[in-house]
């Protein structure tokens, strides 16, 4: 049964990209703001799909650490889901994602309107610059923009040993001189980061009061980790029980 209701969350998950991306096509036209809009709508698409179909509850927390204007938001990385979290949470965020996403029909082109920015992890030194110089150009529009960057760099199973590859979220920090806001999860224990099954149960995504600026670089990855870790080692305890309570 839940490989079938697997499946079936797949053709929703798809489905909809296609069925929204072709509706909203002329939307193309239109200021990049109403594209960011529409993937907030995609975002809650999923979500209502993960608990309809699948049984899985989608929880937001942490919202009081949430502020105005430009931020830098460091995340754990187990599924796809949480590309789109960040949607949720803020007003106007731009994502830090591989470029082969751009790949992808109605994905790949919303992305690009909406001015997220895909990188090619391979890309060493020359990646590095251009993703910078894309960050200082997006977070200072308007009031501000929301970069979110999941420093790992890869989806990766929850509870395994962290893995960071902190190059680019130090150069960010450092260029723009803001806060770090750690966003933990324990979204691979219902969305494992390979597969097609979805298991019952609760994903959480908790923001956690923020890294202060103005850190040396080694002092702010200790403190980042500490807290990122931790959060997300006990998010994953409270899901793997209430898995347990399920069954």
């Amino acid at each position: 049964m839940t490989l079938l209701r697997s499946l079936l969350f797949v053709i929703w998950l798809y489905g909809g990209m296609a069925v929204l991306g072709l509706m909203a096509l002329p939307a193309l036209l239109l200021p990049r703001r109403f594209i960011v809009g529409l993937i907030r709508l995609y975002a809650h698409l999923v979500i209502a799909g993960l608990r309809i179909v699948c049984g899985i509850q989608v929880e937001l927390r942490g919202r009081e650490h949430v502020g105005q204007g430009p931020q830098l938001i460091a995340g754990k990385h187990q599924a796809m889901l949480d590309v789109f979290i960040p949607f949720l949470y803020f007003d106007d965020p731009v994502v830090i994602m591989k470029r082969e996403l751009l790949w992808y029909p109605f994905l790949g082109w919303y992305a690009l309107k909406s001015r997220q920015i895909p990188i090619d992890r391979g890309g060493g030194a020359q990646t590095m610059r251009k993703m910078l110089k894309a960050a200082q150009s997006r977070v200072p529009e308007g009031r501000g923009r929301q970069l979110t960057i999941y420093p790992e760099g890869t989806r990766t199973a929850p509870g395994a040993p962290p893995a960071y590859k902190p190059a680019g979220l130090r150069a960010f920090y450092k260029a723009l001189n803001l806060p770090v806001l750690p966003m933990a999860t324990n979204s691979g224990l219902c969305w494992p980061a390979r597969g097609l099954r979805r298991r019952p149960g609760k994903i959480v995504y908790e923001l956690l009061p923020p890294v202060p600026a103005g850190l040396a670089n080694k002092d702010m990855l200790v403190r980042l980790q500490d807290r990122l870790e931790n959060a997300s080692d006990a998010l994953l305890e409270e899901g793997r029980q209430a898995q347990r309570d399920r069954s």
